[in-house]
């Protein structure tokens, strides 16, 4: 794997490819700030101390009493940019689905290191399985969703051992090898990865995890190394941890955030298949 600097920047700068980047950000902060001033939902819980280490939970809208499965969305960013407050959006279609929607803080590069930031999302999902039945959460039926970064994140969370096991996940033109973004001189900038780092938090790399099942897609006109990313978890942990790797066409690296909260799309179906609803 060995490509310039030139053509790594072409394939990861996702902003440069999709021109209208800034419409898409606009638009998910307005619904966003809507969603959180008419939804019943709990702001800024810590699920830590340190820093961003703070969740939102949106309950479920569906018939009290019964426990809800729960989605817990990780945003993208590429671990240095965007903020749960940007998400609030996908929330409501989940909630009058049945499901119970938590969207995780972490703190961002430089500030903190991409393995820094994989140990927050440990502390997130443990925080979900203690509490989130305080919010008529079912603690074991949890279902992660990332995108981007989040999907990186997502990935590692199944190959950590000291994680209770949950019960699947979602990434979303997701990232499993942190190698070629340290060849990528715009991103190493603020990354700042090391060879350590990649060893430790590239799930590619890593043995593939006992139990759970993990389901990969991106979107159809995104970056042919984000395709490839796409590819490579199948390609490294087997069908039986990976047994959905899709493309999924007419999609780029932010519509493809909007798919997921769109009822009837495909991207949504399986984020509901996973919840069991």
């Amino acid at each position: 794997m060995h490509h310039d600097a030139e053509w790594l920047e072409r394939m990861y700068n996702n902003r440069a490819r999709v021109p209208d980047y800034a419409d898409y950000f606009a638009r998910w902060v307005q619904a966003s700030n809507a969603v959180r001033e008419s939804s019943a939902c709990t702001l800024d819980v810590p699920y830590g101390d340190g820093l961003n280490e703070m969740l939102d939970v949106f309950p479920a809208t569906a018939a009290a009493g019964q426990r809800q499965p729960v989605l817990l969305f990780i945003h993208g960013g590429y671990w240095r940019s965007l903020d749960k407050a940007d998400h609030s959006f996908i929330a409501p279609v989940f909630n009058t689905a049945g499901a119970c929607v938590v969207l995780p803080n972490y703190a961002l590069c430089p500030a903190v290191t991409v393995p820094d930031i994989a140990q927050q999302m440990v502390k997130a999902l443990a925080w979900v399985q203690r509490h989130i039945a305080d919010y008529g959460g079912d603690p074991t039926c949890v279902t992660v969703v990332g995108h981007s970064a989040g999907g990186h994140l997502a990935a590692m969370l199944m190959t950590d051992a000291s994680v209770t096991p949950f019960k699947n996940a979602l990434s979303i033109s997701g990232l499993y090898e942190l190698e070629s973004l340290r060849q990528t001189p715009s991103f190493q900038a603020s990354l700042q990865l090391t060879l350590e780092h990649v060893a430790s938090s590239s799930p590619a790399y890593l043995p593939t995890p006992a139990q759970g099942q993990l389901l990969t897609v991106v979107g159809g006109d995104e970056s042919a190394e984000f395709i490839r990313h796409n590819a490579l978890m199948q390609a490294a942990w087997g069908r039986d941890r990976v047994p959905l790797c899709e493309v999924l066409p007419s999609l780029n690296h932010f519509n493809i955030v909007d798919a997921l909260a769109q009822p009837g799309h495909r991207l949504h179906q399986l984020a509901l298949g996973l919840l069991g609803l």
